[in-house]
């Protein structure tokens, strides 16, 4: 019996269609970056270990895919270590066993795994951190801002900074599968680095503003400052826990104020700290109003007055500047649970449809390449969802007529003549730009040759006889409106072009 097809959970195939429109947002995206000045770069899609590893927090952590090593991995290990410790082994064996096997390999596998020790335990010496090594030290890319921090200390000497750079790649991400929410994905990268300027976070929300309109989508653009949530965590008593406090309040949207507290107290938040957070994660109001109300709660927090000044001067530059359709508010529980966050932080949402998912979001970084040798590097960044901006189109119907169809004419023959006299003619068209095709089957039927067009919702349809051979004025046909006419080749190639 055959096996029957599929692909891994969390990704998808894309059909011509689907691949017309997803080309549609790339292209309009790459437009936005290219007029502000970002270049491209791309980087791999698997990273060494220890370049993502720590940079994501301890549930990013958990999410980054880890690649087995080579399938010859286990020769040579065993060719290296030919006097095997059983002690060593069994120890070794009950240790992984109890721990959380995510940090060696992907959950899925964690059977699998635990049966490949198990025959190891036989004939390998094994050494945990030594076997650590062996499964995996390499991973496939959660984001592309990490791996751009690499890039950027690698490439330093070639680099004229501030460096502005885009990138639109897949990254992977070994989350639960739902409506979405993929496994890979692509992401719509633009950053700067090497510049403290706020007028970049300006920039990156004007840009959100260009997409955006110029897809017709209206969006929220929630912007918060890091600054501010270290400043909450000082006043409230709790400096040192400003990661824990963020990571769950980044789930209030998810899990409610009652989920969030649940969390904050498993997770050592003392109970007075918990109560001094509910004004906070409570309150509603305005842009201004919430300013004020945290210029009060922070009075006495240096890094909390520096974010809140920071997070005016963006609201009222960006206000200044007046935005076509984006509208732009102070969310106060913005945390966004990526630890190298430090300044500005950005989340994006459509205004309207029912998909409720983040598409956009983005955050100022002061250190990032610091970890890979080169300090005090600041940068900026957004990062456009792709794969949610696609979903949210399709349900609101937004591409244009002209995406749908990617050939705009189609020649239609009656035999193997009329295909014959009909080449250079396509040649020409196609020299001016044109996409067009011709029927390959001479002799197939003009019903046939009509419902191509129709499927592959083709516009124009150039139909050739024995008449038009002769006279040279070719029936030229619009399929949307059912109206035909004569007309010669270059007057055809005018009309469409």
């Amino acid at each position: 019996m055959a096996q029957k097809p599929s692909i891994p959970k969390g990704t998808r195939d894309f059909s011509p269609t689907e691949m017309v429109r997803r080309n549609y947002i790339f292209d309009i995206i790459k437009s936005v970056f290219q007029r502000y000045g970002y270049l491209p770069i791309e980087t791999p899609a698997m990273e060494n270990m220890d370049t993502l590893m720590g940079k994501y927090g301890e549930e990013g952590d958990k999410l980054i895919f880890k690649i087995l090593n080579s399938g010859e991995y286990l020769d040579s290990y065993n060719k290296k270590f030919i006097e095997p410790d059983i002690d060593i082994i069994n120890k070794t064996l009950d240790d992984i066993a109890s721990k959380d096997l995510s940090n060696f390999i992907y959950q899925d596998s964690k059977n699998a795994f635990l049966t490949l020790l198990g025959s190891l335990k036989k004939s390998v010496g094994i050494n945990s951190k030594i076997m650590t090594g062996y499964i995996s030290e390499k991973a496939l890319k959660y984001d592309l801002t990490v791996p751009f921090a690499r890039y950027v200390v690698q490439h330093q000497s070639e680099i004229t900074f501030p460096f502005k750079r885009y990138q639109i790649q897949p990254v992977w991400r070994a989350d639960r599968p739902q409506k979405g929410r993929y496994r890979e994905f692509y992401q719509c990268d633009a950053d700067v680095i090497g510049s403290n300027s706020l007028v970049n976070e300006v920039e990156l929300t004007q840009m959100i503003d260009d997409v955006f309109t110029t897809l017709k989508v209206p969006v929220l653009i929630k912007i918060n400052n890091r600054k501010i949530l270290s400043g909450i965590a000082e006043v409230i008593g709790e400096k040192e826990k400003i990661i824990t406090i963020t990571v769950a309040i980044d789930k209030l949207d998810k899990i409610g104020v009652d989920g969030v507290n649940k969390e904050l107290t498993e997770n050592g938040i003392s109970d007075d700290s918990i109560k001094k957070l509910q004004p906070l994660i409570e309150f509603q109001g305005t842009t201004l109003e919430k300013v004020n109300f945290l210029k009060t709660l922070l009075a006495t927090s240096e890094i909390g007055l520096k974010g809140i000044e920071e997070v005016e001067y963006i609201f009222k530059t960006v206000e200044s500047l007046k935005l076509q359709t984006a509208v732009t508010e102070l969310e106060i529980t913005l945390a966004r649970g990526l630890n190298y966050y430090t300044g500005a932080i950005f989340e994006v949402k459509a205004n309207v449809g029912t998909l409720t998912s983040s598409i956009c979001g983005g955050g100022r970084y002061d250190d990032l390449t610091g970890i890979f040798g080169l300090p005090n590097m600041s940068g900026v960044g957004i990062s456009f969802g792709a794969d949610r901006i696609y979903d949210v189109l399709n349900e609101l119907n937004l591409y244009p007529e002209s995406v749908a169809a990617s050939t705009k004419i189609l020649f239609v023959t009656f035999g193997e003549a009329e295909q014959n006299y009909c080449l250079p003619l396509l040649a020409q068209v196609r020299k001016a730009g044109i996409n067009s095709e011709i029927y390959p089957d001479a002799n197939a039927k003009m019903k046939k040759q009509m419902s191509y067009a129709d499927d592959k919702k083709i516009p124009f349809v150039v139909i050739v006889g024995s008449d038009e051979m002769q006279s040279g004025m070719l029936s030229l046909k619009n399929m949307q409106s059912g109206e035909q006419e004569k007309a010669g080749i270059n007057d055809i190639i005018n009309k469409l072009k």
